[in-house]
């Protein structure tokens, strides 16, 4: 196992993520059995989780992609009131599918990147009988991604953003590339007041 290999674990996402976003958010990312959700917080757990599923590195990063898109009001609902279809879906369900996701993906291919990690991208269609161009629905991830870094990342994942490329990039500690993250936030808060 490699040095940078031995950085990317579990503890380290969920640190990073929990240390950015927790207090100003009260959101927390937690690991969760085979499907990913988002949980608003209630009465018996205080605050927000963004669960990802079974434990996997691209699915924490996936998930946190989804939640760093959403806006204030469908962070209130579960699963942000999306629609989810799972394998076998018709060429129109596929689309609508592939057409919600670009985005995300795009940021979950910047994330990766800033962790040193190789993206690819999901179609998650794996059982329908619809045809699906994976290179073509790549081409759009990598466009949106670009005109992300082009035009700027949304403001939580910007900060998300500069946390894992301190870390896993410059290797600073998780309390400094918390911390940078937490003042990336603190300074397009005060420029947008």
């Amino acid at each position: 196992m490699t040095q940078e290999q031995e950085r990317w674990t579990l503890h380290d996402i969920t640190a990073l993520f929990d240390g950015v976003f927790l207090a100003r958010y009260q959101t927390r990312l937690i690991k969760g059995g085979d499907e990913p959700l988002y949980r608003p917080a209630t009465s018996e757990t205080p605050y927000h989780q963004v669960i990802f599923a079974r434990g996997f590195f691209a699915s924490a990063l996936h998930e946190i992609s989804h939640w760093c898109i959403a806006g204030e009001k469908r962070r209130q609902l579960e699963d942000y009131g999306y629609w989810y279809l799972p394998d076998g879906r018709n060429a129109q369900q596929q689309h609508a599918f592939e057409q919600a996701e670009i985005a995300p993906q795009a940021l979950e291919k910047l994330f990766t990147r800033a962790c040193g990690r190789i993206f690819h991208v999901s179609v998650d269609n794996l059982g329908g009988d619809v045809e699906v161009d994976r290179e073509a629905f790549a081409n759009k991830v990598d466009a949106r991604a670009a005109r992300y870094l082009e035009e700027g990342l949304p403001l939580r994942a910007n900060a998300f953003f500069i946390a894992l490329t301190r870390y896993y990039q410059h290797q600073d500690t998780l309390v400094q590339a918390i911390k940078q993250g937490q003042r990336e936030l603190d300074v397009a808060l005060v420029a947008s007041a």
